[in-house]
């Protein structure tokens, strides 16, 4: 007999719905709290996107329409975002220490803890931070887009940017100063946002059935979001990518999954591998690193860089290693593994895996004693540990 099979979900759920939060916590944590541990502390991170764009091949666009399939009614969805090395690609799971947000029959799970409120980002002379909105058959997603002040029509790279739980645009632009490289090396920046409407904690739901897939669900939002702005600003379609932390990072990989053919390379900070769940119990047996390796699918692997830190209480370190499993190519690879320490005295292991044609496919880093957080961020935003490696840069 597991943990679930102990908890008076029926209970849990009416003491929810009826405000009594801690209530429902002191039920979930008198019976798995030995079993997912609490979420750690904040801190910033950078080092992504230069990376997924340095080596990723050049990709077409398949012309596939999105239409609207099924959605499951599922409960909530989890995202967590906290400390160290591995948790800026935010999103992912806790709530009310770890455990408020991921509540069956809400549709959350949390965040690591609250995210920042009313976060200003600043915008140099010459630069936009737009709002947008794109709507397909699934519903509608607001979103921010940054546009360099260098930009004058040319066909620049598009990074989609995934927050976690409880997180918005502007905190995980603030948090992982995503905008800032974007103006230095070029590149339009979009933040889908995830409404209340649809995940109280505002959580990608990563771990439905009905958001693991191409034709309806988050996948075709998100997916819709990047074309927009490759059609407003005339972007180069081949040079999408797609990153993201803890829910952010699971719904990622997810795209990994569901899009190969639109994504040119992903990134996953603190994240799950698709299929990792299929609902709210397998969600929490994937975060405490207990849950079923999810299978590789059949479709062709999509250059992956991967952060996690070994000692982050919200998404075990392993899931880590099936994110990685998931993005392998069927080729041998060449591996080189490399062990340093910033300046900040953050250490870590970079692992990373090349083709025949001495291209980068796969890449690994484990950031030894961080926690959940985006590595290298910067604390004007939520869940950043600003300790590096940078993995924004």
């Amino acid at each position: 007999m597991n943990a679930f099979s102990k908890i008076d979900m029926a209970e849990v759920t009416r003491l929810t719905r009826a405000g009594k939060l801690a209530e429902a916590l002191a039920m979930l944590q008198g019976n798995i709290g030995s079993h997912i541990a609490q979420a750690g502390s904040k801190s910033e991170a950078s080092a992504f996107t230069r990376r997924i764009m340095r080596q990723a091949p050049t990709v077409g666009l398949a012309a596939a329409p999105i239409s609207e399939s099924a959605r499951q009614a599922g409960p909530g969805a989890a995202d967590g975002l906290a400390t160290d090395k591995a948790a800026s690609l935010r999103g992912m799971v806790e709530t009310m220490r770890v455990f408020r947000g991921r509540l069956p029959k809400m549709r959350s799970f949390s965040g690591l803890g609250e995210g920042v409120t009313s976060t200003t980002v600043p915008v140099p002379a010459g630069a936009r931070f737009e709002e947008r909105t794109f709507s397909n058959e699934v519903g509608t997603r607001s979103y921010k887009v940054y546009v360099p002040s260098g930009y004058t029509g040319q066909p620049l790279p598009v990074v989609v940017m995934l927050h976690g739980c409880t997180q918005d645009p502007d905190d995980f632009a603030a948090g992982t100063r995503m905008n800032e490289v974007a103006e230095e090396q070029m590149f339009l920046v979009a933040y889908p946002h995830q409404p209340k409407s649809a995940n109280v904690k505002k959580c990608w739901n990563w771990f439905n059935v009905g958001d693991q897939q191409r034709q309806g669900g988050e996948p075709s939002l998100i997916a819709g979001v990047a074309l927009q702005v490759v059609e407003e600003f005339s972007a180069d379609a081949t040079r999408i990518y797609v990153a993201g932390l803890s829910a952010g990072g699971a719904a990622a990989a997810v795209l990994a999954t569901t899009h190969p053919d639109l994504f040119a390379a992903v990134g996953v900070h603190s994240g799950l591998a698709c299929g990792a769940a299929r609902d709210v119990p397998s969600a929490f047996a994937a975060m405490s690193g207990t849950g079923a390796f999810p299978p590789r699918g059949a479709g062709p692997a999509v250059p992956t860089i991967v952060f996690h830190g070994d000692a982050d209480r919200t998404v075990h370190v392993v899931n880590a290693d099936q994110v990685a499993a998931q993005a392998m190519p069927e080729a041998a690879l060449t591996e080189v593994e490399l062990r340093r320490e910033t300046p900040d005295g953050m250490a870590y292991t970079r692992t990373v895996h090349f083709d025949d044609a001495g291209r980068e496919v796969l890449e690994r880093w484990v950031l030894h004693g961080a926690g959940h957080a985006w590595c290298g961020g910067s604390l004007n935003g939520s869940y950043a540990d600003p300790r590096g490696p940078d993995a924004s840069c």
